[in-house]
């Protein structure tokens, strides 16, 4: 047996706290909604264009003492429900940013009238001082749920305050981040990520890197889609997360600035300025973001044929300096037309040390060997983003065309040097197994995308959609590799490692969506979406024996129907049931299809291949969203079909070295439910609590010797917001990721906690705010890997606990003179369009 250094264990204890937490906060749910007695239900629209009005704050009043009884805000719908009311006699007031204030008075609830529908309430645009009303109303909850989609509002994140979208992201309900940055959605990698709702050049293939540098700050929300209709892209196997960056939507000229500063040298600026009047929409903020993160591990593998193991301990440092900036201009030709132009660029420099120590074993002879090994790795990144965006409205009511055209470029450059130096079983140095290896490498990528979407209202109950999309990217890397050749003290060219590698991702598309409201509880959405993919791959390299170029081309062509269909049945009082099918894909990255060998740890090498087929994914999902007064919850019953899946599989090469290539396994089936619950238990206080339980199992694939897998998984996040007083409020997210089946072996456990406390100063105009994340020092990623050649477990953490101190100040006014009256009716010219 291994004596496995390894660090200690966590406890089994958490998992059943969240879970005694997550079904207390339930019960407690259930039953403030039972001693419900009146409520008040409504829907707020544009006056002129009846359009919807989310996020739109709502207040119930009580005449008498002029203090609110209970708040709410509109859904993506414009509904809003106000239960669990007393009898008595109340005053309703309505607002949002831009329109004018709604009050009706007299609503009174009684025995005879336990209910009262308002109807629809229209706000008509108004003046720009309207701005100070609605800043003393309330603010966006941190979540807004829907059948659809989940909205996760950036500004009410107080733990995220001075980190990383990274560090965002992994507070989000439902989406996971693991040690490298990479994002994952219901328990699963292949997600679709996207900035602004587009594909984004600034990090090249690497999202994960621009994740780390892009500031929280410069977030406006995040939005996530998991069963996306035909309108969207199918790609990603869980569906789409959507990063929006900030954008103003405020009358006047407005500002804000934000300075953290963290332990472990974490820094974090940034700033944005604004404006806006009837004809313009001039908008732009700049980001500056220097982040370390500390990390240790280990990794140790026992090699069944020889009898032997490897054993090493990793201790790691990552720093980034990262500069972001967006600037737009919005003009607005008339009433019903409006032009767009934005820009995205972002520089990065990063700088990854690691130190590894190895400890060779073989039980057969007993004899042991160690061997250390130090790399620096230094990256300069820049990538830039161009949108031009035109949108024109119809006289019909609702019709409308969109048109998106945008081109990215990334530039990455990056040098590595890596030393190996081994060492006997009496610890003297092995002069003749001296390693000694740079890698000089250069990426090149290009997006292209072109969008038309249509929208024409057929009846005041049926709606088509269609449109066409094109997106083309294009990437070119190379690396030159040199070893050290202690005989002649002098580097050579490594021929097996210098390479070229150029990949040609190319996608057209035409989509059509019917949309129908057979009557007023029923309704039902049909879409079909047809796409025609190529994927061409060109490896050039060197053969060692005639120094003559090889070339290993690589092409797939494909063409595919994607057909998606939604039900939907109200049941009353904001209660609705959807049922939804819809096919997706998981296209391969460049670094999975790319055969170069990633030779960074020279004893678990990587590679990728060039005959990858994409992942054909079926999904259906069954919502269904209640309210209770101030409690909603949202649960969705999810199951799908994965053909073709995408794994990394390890095998052996020798007795100390493994190899992860990625494969097309058989299929992969998942079935789970997800709960979302959210209460409002006063004015003051709300509780958020998720839980995700789901079946995995992996059909193996024979001719790889890999046997079916399978499993339950399940992770939990709890997320409370509490105001202490006027001025100080205050969050906490706990955290639980349970055990998750994979395709050769499981993950281990992880769970954290954050919280934060923020003071409101300058008259609410600044605020203080200090957070703390990973409280208990307890995230660690961790897995065990068994196949028939090895079994290996291997364990890593970065940053650990970690503290920051945030002030933001807001400035600006809106004294703009009123619009003229003729103007009133246009304001959904300054309604953000968006899409996919």
């Amino acid at each position: 047996m291994i004596n496995y250094q390894r660090f200690t264990l966590i406890p089994i204890s958490p998992l059943k706290v969240l879970l005694a937490i997550f079904f207390t906060v339930t019960t407690l749910f259930s039953s403030f909604a039972q001693i419900s007695q009146g409520n008040i239900t409504g829907k707020i629209v544009e006056a002129g264009t009846n359009k919807p009005v989310d996020f739109a704050s709502v207040a119930l009043v009580d005449p008498a003492n002029g203090k609110t009884v209970k708040a709410a805000t509109s859904g993506q719908d414009g509904s809003f429900l106000i239960s669990n009311l007393p009898w008595g006699t109340y005053t309703l007031k309505v607002s949002f940013v831009g329109f004018n204030s709604f009050s009706r008075t007299g609503l009174t609830l009684s025995e005879a009238k336990p209910q009262i529908n308002l109807g629809s309430i229209q706000l008509s645009a108004g003046k720009a001082n309207v701005l100070k009303e609605v800043v003393v109303q309330g603010q966006r909850s941190n979540m807004q749920l829907g059948i659809d989609r989940k909205v996760f509002n950036v500004e009410q994140s107080l733990v995220s305050e001075g980190g990383s979208a990274t560090d965002l992201l992994a507070n989000v309900p439902t989406v996971a981040v693991d040690i490298d940055g990479n994002v994952s959605l219901r328990g699963s990698g292949n997600v679709r990520v996207l900035i602004d709702g587009k594909p984004s050049a600034i990090g090249g293939g690497d999202i994960a890197t621009v994740l780390q540098s892009l500031p929280a700050s410069s977030i406006e929300n995040i939005e996530l889609i998991t069963n996306p209709s035909a309108k969207y892209d199918p790609e990603g196997q869980t569906g789409i997360i959507n990063i929006v960056l900030k954008k103003n939507k405020k009358v006047g000229v407005n500002g804000a600035v934000s300075l953290s500063a963290g332990n472990m040298d974490n820094y974090n600026v940034n700033t944005n300025l604004s404006y806006r009047d009837r004809n313009v929409n001039l908008y732009g903020n700049y980001s500056f973001r220097y982040g370390n993160r500390i990390g240790q591990g280990y990794n140790n593998t026992l090699f069944f044929n020889n009898n032997s193991a490897i054993n090493n301990n990793l201790d790691g440092r990552r720093q980034n300096t990262g500069n972001t900036a967006k600037a737009g201009i919005d003009y607005y030709i008339n009433d019903k037309t409006t032009l767009g132009f934005s820009a995205n660029i972002n520089l990065r420099n990063g700088d990854r040390d690691e130190d590894i120590n190895y400890f060779y074993r073989n039980f057969n002879s007993g004899r042991d060997s160690t061997s250390f090994r130090t790399s620096q790795e230094d990256d300069k990144d820049t990538g830039y983003d161009l949108n031009l965006d035109f949108s024109k409205k119809f006289k019909r009511q609702g019709e409308e065309l969109v048109t998106n055209f945008s081109l990215g470029r990334s530039r990455e450059d990056e040098f590595q040097s890596l030393e190996q130096n081994f060492f006997a079983p009496n610890g003297a140095p092995l002069g003749n197994r001296l390693d000694m290896r740079t890698n000089d490498g250069e990426e090149l990528s290009k997006n292209y995308n072109i969008q038309l979407d249509y929208t024409l209202p057929i009846s005041k109950t049926q709606k088509l959609e269609t449109g066409y999309r094109t997106t083309l990217r294009l990437e070119d890397a190379s690396q030159l590799s040199k070893t050290f050749n202690v005989q002649s003290n002098s580097y050579r060219i490594d021929y097996n490692q210098t390479n070229d590698f150029s990949l040609e991702d190319k996608v057209h598309a035409v989509y059509g969506s019917y949309q129908n409201q057979i009557t007023d509880k029923f309704g039902f959405q049909a879409g079909l979406r047809a796409e025609q993919a190529y994927l061409n791959t060109e490896y050039e390299g060197t053969d060692t024996l005639t120094f003559r170029k090889t070339s290993q081309p690589g092409n797939l062509k494909y063409f595919r129907v994607y057909p998606s269909i939604f039900l939907t049945q109200k049941l009353g009082g904001g209660n609705q049931l959807q049922l939804s099918y819809t096919r997706r894909v998981n296209r391969p990255r460049g670094w999975q299809v790319n055969p170069f060998r990633d030779l960074s740890d020279p004893n678990n090498i990587r590679v990728g291949n060039p005959n990858l087929l994409p992942e054909d994914i079926h999904s259906f999902e069954l919502s269904y969203m209640r309210s209770f007064g101030g409690f909603t919850l949202t649960s969705s019953a999810f199951a799908r079909q994965v053909n073709d899946v995408v794994e990394g599989v390890q095998s052996s090469i020798d007795s100390a070295t493994t190899l992860t290539q990625f494969i097309n396994l058989t299929r992969n089936r998942a079935a789970g439910l997800e709960l979302i619950g959210r209460m409002e238990f006063s004015k003051g206080f709300n509780i958020t609590a998720n839980a995700n339980i789901f079946y995995n199992k992996f059909f193996g694939s024979p001719e790889n010797n890999i046997q079916p897998n399978s499993g339950y998984n399940w992770n939990s996040n709890l997320i409370s917001n509490f105001q202490l007083s006027k001025t100080l409020s205050g969050q906490i997210n706990a955290n639980y990721d349970a055990p998750r089946i994979t395709a050769q072996g499981r993950s281990k456990a992880m769970w954290g906690t954050d919280a934060a406390l923020r003071l409101d100063v300058m008259k609410k105009k600044g605020s203080l705010s200090f957070n703390m994340r990973d409280v208990f020092n307890t995230r660690r990623w961790g897995f065990l890997t068994d196949t028939y050649l090895f079994s290996r477990e291997s364990q890593r953490r970065m940053q650990g606990r970690m503290s920051t101190l945030t002030f933001s100040y807001r400035f600006g006014k809106s004294d703009l003179p009123q619009r003229k009256k003729s103007d009133r009716n246009s304001q959904e010219q300054f309604q953000d369009e968006g899409g996919f």
